[in-house]
């Protein structure tokens, strides 16, 4: 398979080494220093795009793709919003282009996503326990929360009856000082935030009685499986076509 990749940070190093030992071909670049390259010869021949840049220029960098008619992969985080979806679904149902976006390509989040779910089904019969959120990054991560807090928080939502939403909470910043507060309405899903060291990242969801707390975790100890679902999305691509997410690819009796 032919792959363009987008963003040639550490993420984009790393896809470059797993798509290259699966035995596919890097056939294009593009860098914040070379976006020309999307016109080139080389980036329309790609069967599919890798993008892993910043919430400034996914959408930018998506939409490209789309007009040249490469199917691309996305794992750039906060800038799909709720008008911005709405727009990415209708290009791909309408005029047949093709995203599969997620806030997380790691395997092991796909799991933990699958674990969080059902977890939240079994609490919505016990509201004496609360709710909270809590995810750990690099000290370089530009969004606060992470897509794959809000994710998670979503998923758990869609389960509780008594949480119709998700808020923004604590927020540990680089430098020691800390933003945001836990005054959060009783209906809402608090996430909070810490930015910390080169932490891949730490995903933990809290349900909290008085009389005891119940926990899951999933903590990354290096990119490496982000860089592998994204891979393996990519290779999802050859056969499919149009709006898809990390549950098109991942399945889960749950």
């Amino acid at each position: 398979m032919k792959i363009a990749l987008i963003g040639y940070g550490k993420m984009g190093h790393m896809i470059e080494t797993i798509a290259l030992s699966r035995g596919h071909e890097i056939v294009s670049i593009v860098d914040i220093d070379s976006r020309s390259e999307m016109d080139s010869e080389a980036f329309h021949s790609a069967d599919v795009a890798i993008e892993f840049t910043s919430p400034q220029s996914a959408a930018e960098n998506v939409l490209g793709c789309m007009e040249r008619g490469v199917k691309v992969v996305s794992g750039s985080t906060g800038w799909l919003n709720a008008e911005m979806k709405s727009r990415m679904q209708q290009l791909c149902q309408e005029e047949g282009k093709t995203l599969l976006w997620s806030s997380n390509f790691s395997v092991g989040v796909a799991i933990f996503r699958a674990v969080n779910r059902y977890l939240a089904r079994i609490m919505n019969r016990f509201p004496e326990y609360d709710v909270t959120l809590e995810e750990t990054h690099h000290i370089h991560k530009l969004d606060a929360p992470s897509g794959t807090a809000i994710t998670l928080a979503e998923q758990a939502c869609e389960e509780l009856d008594r949480k119709v939403g998700w808020a923004k909470g604590l927020v540990h910043e680089t430098d020691g000082h800390t933003t945001g507060t836990t005054d959060t309405p009783a209906d809402l899903l608090r996430i909070d935030a810490k930015r910390s060291g080169n932490v891949p990242g730490i995903h933990t969801v809290t349900y909290d009685s008085p009389a005891d707390l119940i926990q899951i975790t999933h903590s990354a100890h290096t990119r490496e499986g982000f860089a592998l679902g994204a891979v393996l999305a990519a290779e999802f691509l050859q056969d499919h076509s149009g709006w898809l997410t990390i549950d098109d690819l991942f399945h889960w009796d749950v």
